[in-house]
């Protein structure tokens, strides 16, 4: 299964921690295996599952666009497991498997993204492929589209998620059937 074994529902007796894992399972993004091997240290289990659904799930940034984004850093970081997942809540907004497979390949020439999500994009891919190019004129293109206040949640939304997936990638993670 994975390098780490994650606990049984039973073994998780923080309540704060339960309740996490299932909004995560909720969402869809992550199931409940991420949140049942992160279950083992639940000092840091707590705020890092926090901290995930706050950056994917709120903020004032489309959570469909957060999640083309998520999924473009998760195949960038060879990572199985958040590149399968899928948030239900996008789903139902619309987000199609199209849009998923244009926004990770090439999504500068597709009409499915207007100028502001490209964007968004370009910059999640540049903060992984040559952050050198995340530079003033990054910003300057971003602040044309979006809020700094936008820019930060996107910043930190890619830095976290990016991280995440590698540790997954590293503890051999798949999704659960």
């Amino acid at each position: 299964m994975t390098r780490i074994a994650p606990l049984a529902d039973a073994e998780i007796t923080d309540p704060e921690l339960r309740d996490l894992i299932r909004r995560g399972e909720a969402l869809g993004v992550p199931d409940a295996l991420f949140g049942r091997i992160l279950a083992r240290a639940p000092a840091q289990a707590k705020p890092l599952m926090k901290a995930l659904l706050t950056s994917h799930a709120e903020g004032s940034v489309d959570h469909a666009l957060k999640e083309v984004i998520r999924i473009l850093l998760a195949r960038f970081a060879g990572d199985d497991y958040f590149s399968a997942l899928r948030s239900k809540r996008a789903t139902a907004a619309g987000l199609s498997e199209e849009r998923i497979e244009a926004g990770t390949q090439n999504y500068e020439d597709s009409a499915l993204f207007d100028e502001a999500e490209k964007s968004a994009l370009r910059y999640a891919d540049q903060m992984y492929l040559d952050p050198h190019k995340v530079d003033g004129a990054m910003y300057a293109d971003l602040k044309k589209h979006w809020s700094e206040a936008q820019i930060m949640e996107l910043g930190a939304f890619i830095a976290f998620h990016y991280g995440m997936q590698l540790w997954m990638r590293s503890l051999g993670a798949k999704p659960l059937p």
